[in-house]
């Protein structure tokens, strides 16, 4: 028997799939995530926080904005304040000897977008993400430096959240 004219319309019915599988997938819509569109060419943030130099590099990624500090803030189209950030852990669990077992950490972010001249923009809003992360006091050293890059990785999803709200704001 020869194998090669069994393989023939096998490859034929693998290259059939792949090519209506790539239809499907542009026929739904589905397209890969774009750098974000702003309505403002520059921004003023002030403070200078591992929450906020997350922002700035950000928005300087997206090669669209121009970042001002906060001396230049009357220069810039709109103005990003961040109203405040708040990192917490809560005690989900103990054991029988009253020992920690679970946290939840969760890491806040409010802010506000305006214009130079005080006109609100976004009013104060609040983005957050809650994380659980399982303790054991014989590990204690490590399950802090879990916690801090939790923390991190919080960070850089507000960040990218932000990024997403201020890209929704299309007229100032």
């Amino acid at each position: 028997m020869n194998t090669r004219n069994v393989s023939l319309p096998r490859r034929g019915l693998l290259l059939g799939l792949a090519a209506g599988a790539s239809l499907g997938l542009t026929g739904c819509g589905f397209e890969l995530r774009k750098a974000p569109v702003f309505a403002f060419k520059s921004l003023s943030v002030s403070g200078n926080s591992a929450m906020i130099n997350q922002i700035r590099r950000e928005l300087r990624a997206t090669g669209t904005v121009t970042v001002m500090s906060a001396e230049d803030a009357s220069k810039a189209d709109v103005v990003l304040e961040i109203l405040g950030e708040d990192r917490n852990r809560i005690v989900i669990s103990t054991n029988s000897a009253g020992l920690v077992r679970e946290l939840q950490l969760q890491l806040k972010v409010r802010f506000k977008l305006r214009t130079p001249g005080g006109k609100d923009l976004l009013p104060p809003t609040d983005v957050s993400q809650t994380r659980d992360l399982s303790f054991n006091e014989t590990n204690a050293l490590a399950k802090e430096g879990e916690a801090d890059l939790l923390f991190r990785d919080m960070q850089s999803d507000i960040a990218q959240q932000l990024m997403r709200r201020l890209a929704a704001l299309k007229e100032m």
